[in-house]
C-alpha cells in the first residue's frame, strides 16, 4: 500500500467517530477536500464499502463523508455551529442543521471582521446620516426610526461572500467556510429607502456607505473593522433594509445589535452590522474592505494559483445561484429498500430560482425535484424528493439549481480565485445504503 494510502487508513481507523477529512486535511498538509486520493479501491476500502457508479465519479473526488466535521462551538444563544476563527469571531453552521425553512437565530452563522461593540443601550443608540451627497445630514436614535417609519419583515436570505472556501484548490486565503456562512431568517425592520427619502439624495449620489461600532481586531478603536455598502440603485430597492429585529426579536448580538443592514442577492459584507452611520458618497466608497483584493475576483479566468494584480479584479456586486440539502444528515446509513426523503433550499440574485435537480450518479443523470416559490423577492426556495438506489453501496446525492436568469450551479468548484469568493459548486451529501 502506498504510504499516504496507508497514513488514510491509519487515521480513519485511530478514531472513526471523529474522524474527519477536515482534520485529514490539516494532518497530512493535504492542499483540498476536492484533491486526489489514489485509487478508487484505496477510497472503498477505508468506506468500508462499495461505491455506487464509480465509473461515473470524477477523478480527483474526495467522498464527501470525508468533509463532515463534529466540532462544534457555543456562544450564549448560539448552538451547533463550527468554530472557525475566534479573533475576530467567525463560525458556520452545519448544513442538516439549517433544515428549517425559516433560519432559527441560534443557527444564522456569526461573521465578525473586527471587535463587536459591548453594552449596548438601543435606547440611546443612534444613526447618523452625513456625506457628500446628502441633502439633510440628521440624526435618528433607534426609537425615532422605529416610530417615524413604516415596520415591514421580508424573509431574505443571508450569505457570506466566502462561503464555500474551503473547496478551492490551491486554498484560498480567509476563514475557511465549508457551507455554513449562509442562512434565512426573518428579517425585522424598515425599507431604508425610506430613511434615503427622508433625508434626501443629490443628483450626484453614487453609493451608500456604512459605518459600524465593530473596532478593528487590533483594538485600536480610531480604526474601522469595516465599512462597505451599496451602489445607490440597490440602496433605493424596496427590498433593502435597515433591520433591528430577526424572527420577531432582537437581533443577536453577533448578527448585529441594535442595528443592521440587510441587502438580499448581495455579499454579506454589504450588510453592515451594529450600524451607528450611514454615508451618502457622490463615489464608489473608499473604507476598508472596499479595495482589492477583499471581495474581489479577476475580471477574467485565471490559471489556478495565479498570482492577480489588484487592476485586474472586479468587485464581486451578487452572490450566485446555490443549493444545500440540508436533510438528511451527510454520512447516514440508510436502508436499501426505502426511498430517502430529500430536503433542502436554493437562492439566487435573481427574481427565482426555476429548478433543482438531483443525482446520485456523480451528474451523469439528473432528477427534478418538487420546488416550492420564495415566501418573497430574496428568500430562498424549498424543495424536495424522494430518492432510490438501485443497490448497496456507497453514494453521494448532488444538488443542482437553476434560476430564472438561466444560471446554473457548475458540478464541481467553478473558476478560481484568490481570495476564494462565490464557489457554488453543486452541495452533495454522502449515504451508506445498506
Amino acid at each position: 500500500m502506498a504510504r499516504r494510502e496507508r497514513g488514510i487508513h491509519e487515521f480513519f481507523a485511530r478514531d472513526p467517530e471523529r474522524a474527519d477529512w477536515e482534520t485529514w486535511h490539516r494532518v497530512s498538509n493535504h492542499k483540498s477536500r476536492r484533491g486526489f486520493l489514489h485509487g478508487l479501491g484505496a477510497t472503498a476500502a477505508a468506506l468500508g464499502m462499495q461505491i455506487a457508479f464509480s465509473e461515473y465519479m470524477p477523478r480527483g473526488l474526495i467522498p464527501v463523508v470525508y468533509a463532515n466535521s463534529s466540532r462544534s462551538f457555543v456562544i450564549e444563544g448560539k448552538d451547533g455551529l463550527v468554530l472557525l476563527n475566534d479573533r475576530p469571531l467567525n463560525a458556520e453552521t452545519r448544513p442538516h442543521l439549517l433544515n428549517d425553512d425559516i433560519t432559527p437565530t441560534n443557527r444564522l452563522f456569526i461573521r465578525n471582521n473586527g471587535i463587536p461593540p459591548n453594552a449596548v443601550d438601543s435606547i440611546r443608540w443612534t444613526l447618523n446620516i452625513g456625506g457628500e451627497s446628502v441633502i439633510r445630514p440628521r440624526q435618528y436614535t433607534l426609537p425615532e426610526l422605529k416610530k417615524k417609519f413604516e415596520h415591514i419583515s421580508r424573509q431574505i436570505t443571508l450569505e457570506c461572500g466566502g462561503n464555500g472556501r474551503a473547496e478551492f484548490d490551491p486554498p484560498a486565503s480567509g476563514n475557511q467556510w465549508t457551507l455554513g456562512a449562509v442562512g434565512c431568517p426573518v428579517w425585522n425592520g424598515m425599507r431604508l429607502r425610506d430613511l434615503l427619502l427622508d433625508v434626501g439624495l443629490k443628483d450626484d449620489a453614487v453609493f451608500v456607505a456604512y459605518h459600524g461600532e465593530d473596532r478593528h481586531a487590533s483594538g485600536d478603536r480610531t480604526r474601522e473593522a469595516i465599512s462597505r455598502g451599496v451602489h445607490v440603485s440597490k440602496a433605493m430597492d424596496p427590498d433593502s433594509m435597515l433591520v433591528w429585529g430577526m424572527n420577531g426579536t432582537d437581533l443577536h448580538p453577533m448578527n448585529g445589535h441594535p442595528l443592521r443592514l440587510v441587502f438580499g442577492g448581495q455579499p454579506g459584507s454589504t450588510s453592515g452590522k451594529w450600524l451607528s452611520g450611514l454615508s451618502i458618497r457622490d463615489r464608489v466608497h473608499d473604507g476598508p474592505k472596499m479595495a482589492p483584493p477583499s471581495y474581489h475576483v479577476p475580471c477574467e479566468p485565471v490559471v489556478r494559483g495565479s498570482q492577480v494584480s489588484n487592476d485586474a479584479m472586479c468587485m464581486l456586486d451578487l452572490m450566485p445561484v446555490k443549493s444545500l440539502i440540508t436533510n438528511p444528515e451527510s454520512g447516514i446509513e440508510h436502508p436499501s429498500n426505502q426511498a430517502l426523503p430529500i430536503h433542502g433550499h436554493a437562492w439566487t440574485n435573481a427574481k427565482d430560482i426555476t429548478a433543482v435537480h438531483l443525482s446520485i450518479d456523480y451528474g451523469t443523470t439528473w432528477t427534478k425535484t418538487e420546488l416550492q416559490p420564495p415566501v418573497n423577492r430574496f428568500a430562498w426556495q424549498h424543495f424536495d424528493h424522494s430518492v432510490r438506489f438501485p443497490k448497496r453501496g456507497y453514494y453521494e446525492v448532488w444538488a443542482r439549481a437553476v434560476d430564472s436568469n438561466g444560471e446554473s450551479q457548475p458540478m464541481l468548484v467553478p473558476g478560481w480565485n484568490p481570495k476564494g469568493y462565490g464557489n457554488n459548486a453543486c452541495h452533495r451529501i454522502a449515504v451508506h445504503v445498506v
